[in-house]
């Protein structure tokens, strides 16, 4: 299966970053390595996440760290649709 991000994801990774780069570079370094971590998991463990509102999107943690992962499973392909702290508003979160 292949990995793909739409641009809101990307946008979302890249604020990750920049919100905790300046906080801790180290604490920030551990998050987006997490978040790749279960990314690159998702090929072999699709249906990992939990379903979300809208059956075509799941959800998984980016425990231990309060990041939700927000994608699709296609035929041969996961969708990465968003990256989104918990803490955000839930009307700003796919599904």
């Amino acid at each position: 299966m292949k990995l793909l991000y739409t641009r809101p994801a990307l946008h979302d990774l890249k604020e990750i970053a920049s919100y905790l780069d300046p906080r801790s570079p180290q604490g920030s370094r551990r998050v987006r390595q997490r978040i790749k971590t279960l990314i690159e998991q998702l090929p072999q463990q699709a249906f990992l996440g939990k379903r979300t509102e809208d059956p075509s999107i799941r959800r998984v943690v980016a425990a231990p760290y309060p990041y939700l992962i927000f994608y699709e499973v296609t035929g041969d392909s996961i969708i990465i649709h968003a990256i989104r702290h918990g803490a955000r508003d839930p009307l700003s979160m796919p599904g």
